[in-house]
């Protein structure tokens, strides 16, 4: 027998009857064990009387994240979770998680507490009432804050925003925010031409719409993180620069060759470097000076690669790590004999100048190296 009379339990979900729910919250995780449980309950009290979901997305933690999320879904049947494993990033964690759910409005807040919760009810509603097609939880308007950041984070945060010009003119006070509620159309009007690249997942939405979205802010009081560590580091600058260039010329050369590219010069300065050092002490001979400065070169580009080209597939590991460098070197030696040779072809029996074969050469060479190493050093999982 069922005792109605029984008050329900403090964790049960707070929805409205009438069947699938009318939000979607959107929390990319890793490494957030101490956060998640926290926030599904703020977000509970937050949302009280609405039809609801909380979706986290986990890029395969190693803290005890996933077990913590599977307790809170077989308690509560508002929460669920998807593991991801082989893909790594909070821009295609969010798409993925956007893309899991038939909700007509969609949330997104980063799961380590320091966005306000108890705005969503707002956000929802410029949503519901037709006022906004995008709503933005800013740092910036009047009202919000960013709590206590330093002079430095405060700086970069600034000229980032002033940066996002470049490639949205929607009128967003924080276009760098993590925090947003679209409708579903909208989302759908940018999917398809989402970069992926980075975290900055509000701007790459805005700038790729269809058509210019009507936009909303509702500010709130950047919060401290309580547990856990941060994922921020300088490579999100990097990413984001990524990001930048995708959206202005990725319809024309994606932004991860060119990534490649710049990376690949830099290389040439480590090989002119390392052979200047070996033929001003003597050693060895030229040939072998050269082979060693190319391979230094090769070894210099794939750790950079690794680290920033393919951050989102990068190897970790001793035997994933010497895999991967033996298959980039061995590429790239192929490129090189490429670059040789179809530069020799063009300046021997086609009277090309010097300098045209030799930059048909490096192309030749470059854009092998780029698609073979993404095939077998980086492929996707």
């Amino acid at each position: 027998m069922t005792d109605v009379s029984r008050p329900a339990p403090a964790h049960a979900a707070p929805r409205l009857a009438g069947g699938a729910p009318e939000l979607s919250v959107i929390v990319p995780t890793f490494n957030e064990r101490e956060n998640v449980r926290a926030l599904t309950d703020a977000i509970e009290v937050a949302l009280a009387g609405h039809r609801f979901e909380i979706v986290f997305v986990d890029d395969d933690s190693t803290d005890g994240t996933r077990d913590a999320l599977t307790a809170l879904a077989a308690e509560r049947d508002h929460v669920r979770m998807i593991h991801r494993i082989g893909r790594r990033g909070l821009a295609t964690a969010v798409t993925e998680g956007m893309l899991s759910t038939t909700a007509p409005y969609i949330a997104v807040i980063d799961a380590d507490l320091q966005h306000d919760e108890r705005v969503l009810p707002d956000m929802l509603d410029l949503l519901r009432t037709d006022q906004a097609d995008l709503v933005v939880g800013s740092r910036y308007t009047a009202g919000g804050g960013i709590g206590d950041w330093d002079a430095k984070r405060a700086r970069v945060s600034s000229t980032a925003t002033r940066l996002a010009k470049l490639i949205t003119s929607a009128d967003i006070t924080d276009p760098m925010s993590g925090f947003f509620a679209i409708t579903r159309p909208a989302f759908y009007s940018a999917v398809r031409d989402l970069s992926g690249q980075g975290y900055k997942i509000l701007l790459d939405i805005a700038a790729s719409a269809e058509q210019p979205l009507r936009v909303r802010e509702v500010p709130y009081e950047f919060r401290s993180r309580q547990a856990g560590t941060s994922k921020l580091d300088a490579l999100i600058i990097w990413e984001y620069l990524l990001l930048l260039v995708d959206k202005l010329v990725g319809h024309i050369v994606p932004a991860r060759f060119i990534s490649f590219m710049f990376i690949g010069g830099l290389g040439v300065f480590v090989h002119m470097g390392a052979l200047s050092v070996m033929v001003a002490l003597g050693q060895p001979r030229f040939l072998w000076a050269q082979a060693t400065a190319t391979l230094l070169a090769m070894i210099f580009n794939f750790f950079v690669n690794n680290t920033l080209t393919y951050r989102d597939r990068r190897l970790k590991g001793f035997l994933a790590v010497t895999r991967g460098l033996f298959t980039f070197i061995l590429v790239c030696s192929v490129g090189a004999i490429a670059n040789v040779g179809i530069a020799d072809y063009l300046f021997s029996d086609f009277h090309y100048g010097w300098f045209s074969a030799g930059l048909a050469g490096i192309a030749v060479g470059v854009v092998w190296n780029y698609a073979a190493t993404s095939v077998f050093t980086w492929r996707s999982r």
